[in-house]
């Protein structure tokens, strides 16, 4: 299952797949707490609003799946080139997130506010399914698009949720890129960078 011959590219018909499982991966941590409180709606509205990332993903990026239980969603950056935000993206997040569509859009510009400009591939969401973490799933997924980044000459950016995710991705090369921003009245955020190898 660890093994990079089990990696493949998502296609655009499976974004709604990736979407859901992103949303049950990211039901339990403290940002999805703050989006969503009522944990009633929180996993179907995290998947609603995940598919209209994923999709926009899947336009410009890509997502790279490991077997059912592993995704890596990238975006890359490139120097002087602002992507398009995604299609009719207000009447889709407040179709997705209702009463919620305002968190999200103050997650959203949190993350734009911290967001480099330096060419880099973003890692937009790493998700590992609850059945199959602590696995490698997660590493594996990361070592597969680090060695093409490495080969680039390309660097990575990402959002870590937490410190012990972030000890995951210093592992993994990243460091601190700044102070943690913090979302009104929640949790912290951690930008990290890593340099191409």
């Amino acid at each position: 299952m660890t093994g990079t011959t089990a990696i493949r590219r998502a296609r655009t018909a499976e974004a709604g797949r990736v979407a859901g499982l992103i949303a049950t991966a990211f039901e339990p941590l403290d940002v999805s707490k703050w989006l969503v409180p009522d944990p009633h709606p929180r996993r179907a509205t995290l998947a609603g609003n995940f598919h209209i990332l994923v999709d926009h993903v899947l336009a410009h990026g890509h997502v790279d799946l490991l077997g059912d239980h592993a995704a890596a969603v990238w975006l890359p950056q490139e120097a002087g080139v602002e992507l398009p935000p995604p299609p009719d993206y207000d009447a889709r997040l407040l179709a997705a997130c209702g009463p919620y569509t305002d968190r999200f859009r103050a997650l959203d510009d949190a993350f734009e506010a911290s967001h480099p400009h330096e060419p880099h591939h973003h890692l937009a969401f790493l998700a590992v399914h609850p059945d199959a973490q602590g696995q490698g799933l997660g590493t594996t997924l990361l070592r597969h698009h680090h060695r093409e980044l490495d080969v680039a000459g390309t660097a990575a950016y990402l959002e870590a949720s937490s410190l012990r995710a972030a000890a995951l991705y210093e592992r993994e090369g990243y460091g601190f890129r700044g102070e943690p921003f913090h979302l009104p009245d929640g949790p912290p955020m951690y930008p990290m960078w890593r340099n191409p190898g």
